[in-house]
């Protein structure tokens, strides 16, 4: 049994129940595993929290991942809009660290609360943000943000202050600096 109380449905351990070679070409990591837990997806945690990151349309499976991990040490859920990387993916759970056995995972418009876009520039500073409830951070992909009809059902427009000049953040620290900053105040 895992951590998060998910049982595999299969285990799979080099030399006991299957041929090491056989882990090893089924495997995409450099070192073949010596052991391989099979989930059924329809086991993952489902649901909301108090903090939620909705990703919109995020395609690369590593910053899917990496924001899992992210909410999962916020205490945070993660939404996630059609066209977003799979979180079952190789690359997703590999960057996840486990994070997708523990991390509440909805559909991009199920999280009630605030909705809060993170925008790169003109947004009120981050730090200025005032949330009473729940609060739905929403990001967009790296290269084509968030379009204008998901930033009308924003209530706000936050960016993360870049005294140092960058153009914008790569979108798992966006989410990161984010959940940071809403634990950092105590909400």
């Amino acid at each position: 049994m895992d951590a998060a109380g998910i049982e595999p449905v299969e285990l799979l351990v080099a030399g006991e129940t299957v041929e090491p070679e056989l882990l090893a070409e089924v495997s995409s990591l450099a070192h073949p595993p010596r052991v391989v837990a099979v989930f059924r997806r329809d086991d993952l945690p489902r649901g909301v929290r108090a903090a939620t990151l909705a990703l919109w349309r995020v395609g690369d499976p590593g910053n899917v991942g990496t924001l899992l991990r992210t909410a999962d040490a916020f205490g945070a859920g993660v939404a996630l809009s059609e066209g977003c990387a799979d979180p079952t993916g190789p690359k997703a759970v590999r960057a996840s660290m486990g994070s997708i056995f523990r991390v509440p995972l909805s559909g991009f418009d199920e999280p009630a609360g605030k909705r809060v876009a993170l925008v790169p520039t003109g947004g009120i500073p981050l730090p200025e943000l005032e949330v009473g409830g729940d609060v739905v951070l929403v990001l967009g992909a790296e290269r084509e943000g968030l379009p204008p009809e998901v930033l009308d059902r924003c209530e706000e427009r936050v960016s993360i202050p870049q005294p140092g000049g960058g153009e914008s953040l790569n979108v798992a620290l966006a989410g990161a600096i984010a959940l940071y900053e809403l634990a950092r105040q105590g909400r």
